[in-house]
């Protein structure tokens, strides 16, 4: 009997993938760990890939896009949703359909999310070349657009050989599923390769059930954690994605009560403890509440788990710089980030190891009653800017308005429905003032703060998550620039509630522009070059329409709440815009963040702002 089948590499590619499977860790059921492929068919990868992906599509389905980088949005939010326990993977042609992918490779890296992609590459034998779409390198023969995955992937491989993948999907496979290197993988697939046979082993695809490993953490570790905490009587724990990740959220509530350490969190932590426990300061830092942001101030120990400690959530380190940091996390990249004290472990098992070191041993109880103070009065300054529902005449509704009026609109809002965004003001609005009592509940990517992220990611959460209510949160800059797979989701049939807040123009960036000085240009339509028609007026609900969504413009917060009703009873994707007023943002909250000044300017409003700067960056811990 044979032991070898012959088959195409991208045969032999695809069956590989079929074979890789994961236990779901709440039914025991055995599911496929990619939930399918995207594609976009191009010079490249039609007749390779894509003759292998039509061989197997009944084991793993092929999705197909409308623009490159947004399906590799939507695989990488589709990840995120699962909580990195399934992902997908992503195909494309070898030219800009290749390099549309750089963004999306990028913002995985950055976020520790699994991707598997597959650009098509040129010809290995050369014989064409050059082929349609290959960039010539006058100085290195081997060099294509595809090596400009190398910074922006956590592992790269370029298959000159069939073979070669019995080597690189194994370590493709590790680096997917690993917690610690978890990101993007990138495979070039030139296209004549891909349609070379070999005699591969069968045993190469043999079912392969894929363990998270959750690493322990070493005892010394756990005692010079325990020491530190020890020593402090107003500790803060900072909560980041890994602990979402490592699904540490009943550890994190047990160590916070058993401990009394009240809980800030991360943009990325969000959701790991319930919006209305007594301990939950709200988020910390740039975006953070007056509750986390003043008790952070005052910490002289912060248990950072989880997290990058990013400069939003650290003030660009000068928020909470007087403070002792350990660090608690899975990867020793991030572990050293806080230059004291550092725990490499899943984020469960190292807050049941550092609770059992630490016995009975608790913060001051003066600082424990203080938190519960600061968390329930964030929670009324959240009730107040969320509840208002009637503005004065003539009065657009900002941002936080709208939050409260999405919440409203659902009962079991707080449970049920899952947020996405991504850039400009709403991610920090969102992290104020969004409610959630679920993990996975708020999905926003603000690691890269990437543009046009929010309607495919919403669209690989809806593909994750079928059975929840997926809104989509997003202004008029992130709309325009990718808006195409609100016609996939007609097109597949996952229905997203998505609410353009139209600003006209990068409201965001504006006001930073003017916080450092400027004068407002280039931002606002009304601040740009325009032509002799004036200042466009886009009819946002018009163009969903066009793309098979149903779409209203309301004009007020009533009219929004009456919308939102009917989409929620919508099976089909479903879009409202509403005009904003991009001058209004929550007062409450916030800390300095570095943007740095011009040291000379002849501006006088510049030569203040370079002043204020200086002075905080004094307050700035290296």
């Amino acid at each position: 009997m044979s032991t070898t089948v012959r088959m195409t590499m991208a045969q032999a590619l695809v069956r590989y993938l079929t074979a890789q499977k994961v236990r779901d860790e709440a039914s025991g059921e055995l599911l496929p760990l990619f939930g399918g492929m995207f594609a976009i068919f191009g010079h490249g990868n039609v007749a390779g890939l894509g003759e292998a992906l039509y061989t197997y599509h009944d084991q793993l389905p092929t999705y197909r896009a409308h623009n490159e980088q947004a399906m590799a949005n939507a695989a990488i939010a589709y990840a995120k949703a699962h909580m990195r326990r399934r992902m997908m993977a992503v195909t494309t042609s070898i030219g800009p359909g290749a390099t549309n992918l750089l963004t999306s490779a990028a913002l995985a890296h950055v976020n520790r999310l699994p991707v598997l992609l597959l650009p098509g590459d040129v010809f290995i034998s050369r014989a064409p070349d050059p082929v349609l779409q290959q960039l010539e390198d006058f100085g290195d023969g081997t060099l294509s657009v595809n090596d400009c995955f190398r910074p922006v992937s956590r592992y790269f491989d370029r298959i000159v050989k069939p073979e070669q993948l019995l080597t690189a999907l194994p370590r493709a496979m590790h680096v997917l599923t690993d917690p610690a290197q978890c990101g993007p993988v990138t495979l070039a697939l030139p296209q004549d390769v891909q349609t070379e046979a070999y005699d591969w082993p069968k045993q190469f695809f043999a079912e392969r059930v894929h363990h998270f490993r959750r690493m322990p953490p070493a005892v010394e570790d756990i005692a010079a954690a325990a020491q530190a905490l020890r020593h402090a009587r107003h500790p803060v724990m900072v909560i980041g994605g890994g602990a979402l990740y490592a699904q540490a959220s009943e550890a994190v509530r047990r160590f916070a009560e058993a401990h009394g350490v009240p809980v800030a969190e991360t943009q990325a932590g969000k959701g790991t403890l319930a919006w209305h426990h007594p301990l939950q300061l709200g988020p910390a830092g740039v975006c953070g509440s007056t509750a986390a942001n003043e008790m952070l101030a005052d910490a002289d120990v912060v248990l950072a788990v989880g997290t990058r400690l990013q400069d939003f959530t650290t003030g660009s380190n000068a928020l909470y710089c007087q403070a002792r940091i350990v660090t608690l996390n899975v990867n020793g990249y991030d572990a050293i980030k806080g230059g004291n004290v550092q725990v490499l472990a899943d984020a469960t098992l190292g807050l049941e190891a550092l609770s059992a070191a630490l016995d009975t041993w608790q913060s001051d109880h003066a600082w424990r009653a203080r938190a519960e103070h600061e968390a329930k009065d964030w929670r009324s300054i959240v009730d107040g800017i969320t509840g208002c529902r009637e503005l004065p005449a003539r009065t657009l509704p900002y941002d936080g308005e709208i939050i409260g009026a999405v919440q409203r609109s659902h009962v079991d809002s707080t449970r049920r429905d899952i947020v996405v965004c991504a850039a400009g003001t709403l991610p920090g609005e969102l992290e104020k003032l969004w409610r959630t009592e679920t993990p996975g509940g708020y999905h926003v990517e603000y690691g890269y703060s990437c543009m046009g992220y929010e309607i495919a990611g919403g669209l690989g959460v809806k593909m994750a998550k079928p059975d929840r209510e997926v809104i989509v949160m997003l202004g008029d800059g992130s709309y325009l620039m990718l808006n195409a797979e609100i016609a996939t989701s007609v097109m597949l049939g996952h229905k997203l509630i998505v609410i353009v807040l139209d600003n006209r123009g990068f409201g965001c960036i504006n006001r930073l522009q003017q916080e450092c000085g400027g004068v407002p240009f280039n931002n606002m339509f009304e601040d740009c070059l325009h032509g002799p028609d004036g200042i466009p007026s886009i009819d946002f609900a018009a163009h969903a329409h066009a793309m098979g969504a149903h779409a209203e413009h309301v004009r007020s917060i009533a009219m929004l709440e009456q919308a939102l009703a009917r989409a929620r009873a919508s099976t089909r994707t479903y879009v409202i815009a509403i005009d904003t007023d991009h001058r209004r943002t929550t007062e409450q909250g916030g800390c300095w963040w570095e943007v740095a000044v011009p040291e000379v300017s002849e501006h006088e409003a510049v030569q203040r702002a370079r002043r204020d700067y200086d002075i905080a960056k004094k307050q700035q811990h290296r």
